[in-house]
């Protein structure tokens, strides 16, 4: 395994220089913030990788703010907690804050971002030109992962904006021998990671979302473009890694598979 991690790095430090020179700035949302975290002292540090997460317009279903929207939910502490996993776990040199993605105001900035992250998107509700940018983000080698959404409704909802990215390319289900899930890690067997909610709850599912899924859209290459972690809440498993009440079997899970999307999206 640490053969393929250091060949991995190899990889990614050949693309440094280039991502070098696109990274922007690091720039707080304090009024959007679900969950606040300390800002590192290294944030404006210039490295490889950065932690991107997609600011899109929610729907009349936007659920916890609708002011808000349903896009920072866990931020900015899952990211900032994500970031030091991948910063202790691989050899990627990882910003330790994340860069939000304002696919609202500034869409084509998601261009310089080769690997992004969307919370929720059973809530979001993307307009064509928002469709059309993430269409083409993807289909130049952008990698897209989708996180904690659950049961039949949110699904609809997601698929309502999904259908209009990529009507022509279905939605399956990514096989245990894709190299997604063994670019660092072997994940062969995996658990359902819960939301919070299962500590009060006593369910490790949400909604009727009982089953877990790990679904993708592949482009022409066999390349996954979009990976869904459907029925399952990584983000929460980021966020609450520092309480331990929350299932270490949940974090590992949330981590390794964060790890392997990131290295997949940057060797791929």
């Amino acid at each position: 395994m640490r053969f393929r991690v250091f060949i991995v790095a190899l990889i990614l430090l050949t693309g440094a220089a280039g991502l070098l020179a696109f990274q922007a700035r690091f720039t707080t949302y304090p009024a959007e913030e679900d969950n606040p975290a300390p800002i590192p002292k290294d944030a404006l540090e210039r490295t490889e990788w950065a932690f991107a997460r997609l600011r899109y317009p929610s729907g009349r279903y936007a659920g916890y703010d609708r002011q808000r929207g349903s896009w920072p939910i866990d931020f900015p502490k899952a990211d900032r907690q994500f970031v030091e996993g991948v910063r202790r776990l691989s050899r990627v040199h990882a910003r330790s804050v994340e860069q939000v993605i304002d696919l609202v105001n500034d869409p084509t900035e998601i261009y310089n971002w080769p690997w992004s992250y969307a919370v929720e998107p059973g809530h979001w509700d993307l307009t064509d030109d928002q469709c059309k940018v993430l269409r083409e983000y993807l289909l130049r080698g952008g990698f897209l992962m989708l996180d904690d959404f659950h049961g039949s409704f949110e699904w609809d909802i997601f698929v309502q904006s999904m259908g209009r990215v990529f009507p022509d390319r279905p939605i399956v289900e990514i096989p245990d021998a894709d190299p997604i899930f063994h670019t660092v890690y072997d994940l062969e067997h995996r658990v359902q990671v819960p939301g919070l909610q299962y500590l009060y709850s006593g369910k490790i599912y949400e909604k009727d979302g009982t089953v877990p899924h790990w679904r993708a859209i592949y482009d022409d290459q066999g390349r996954v473009m979009v990976a869904m972690c459907f029925n399952q809440d990584d983000g929460d498993a980021w966020e609450h890694a520092d309480n331990p009440a929350y299932e270490a079997k949940y974090t590992s899970q949330a981590y390794r598979l964060g790890i392997n999307y990131i290295i997949y999206a940057m060797s791929h």
